[in-house]
């Protein structure tokens, strides 16, 4: 018998995930059952469930990727030198969350916004996940903090206000943009990006 090469075990396995993750988003972890995400993907049982053992196990997968995806964005931002305003910045970080992982089929990709409010919901109830959640938010701030401490060094922004009270308020204002652009209509990143600018400007002097 052939032995079955690495990468078409990697090629399996993408193939579940992208299809699991496009079922999670158009319904919700609940709602989806492992005879969706079979109809789904294409496969049998059997061969799924070589990959994971069950939806619980797959949704840890996807949960798991999903922040990885994210921390690594804003993480690599962070590594900017200088960093680009604080307008520029979110923006870029936004854009890039919206295109995350250019290999997933285009239908999960489009997806990716509700999924990302699935994963938040569903570390509720799961501490595993939650504990998960909890580590990729520190790493998250602690980039976003640094890039603060560049601002108030460079003299771009106050220095009497915390840079982890900054950091968190940017948090915030990407979480709430990524939720809107989930729920409702697809908001452009540009109405974030042109926000905050304008927010930036008060006290400013035409």
């Amino acid at each position: 018998m052939a032995r079955v090469s690495q990468e078409h075990l990697d090629a399996r396995r993408r193939q579940i995930i992208d299809g699991a993750a496009l079922c999670f988003a158009r319904n919700g972890f609940h709602a989806t059952s492992m005879q969706d995400v079979l109809k789904e993907v294409g496969l049998s049982a059997g061969a799924v469930y070589r990959y994971f053992r069950g939806k619980d196990e797959l949704i840890a997968a996807i949960v798991s990727e999903v922040l990885t995806d994210i921390s690594g964005v804003f993480e690599s931002a962070a590594r900017q030198s200088p960093p680009p305003p604080p307008d520029v910045l979110v923006g870029r970080a936004l854009s890039a969350v919206l295109d995350l992982r250019p290999g997933m089929r285009d239908g999960a990709r489009s997806h990716f916004p509700r999924l990302m409010i699935q994963v938040w919901t569903e570390t509720l109830r799961d501490e595993r996940l939650s504990a998960l959640m909890a580590g990729v938010y520190a790493r998250v701030r602690a980039a976003w903090v640094s890039i603060v401490e560049g601002y108030q060094e460079a003299g771009m922004m106050r220095a009497d206000i915390p840079a982890d009270h900054v950091a968190r308020t940017m948090i915030a204002a990407a979480q709430g943009f990524a939720a809107q652009y989930a729920l409702f209509d697809e908001v452009p990143v540009e109405a974030l990006r042109d926000g905050v600018r304008a927010l930036m400007s008060m006290g400013e002097t035409s």
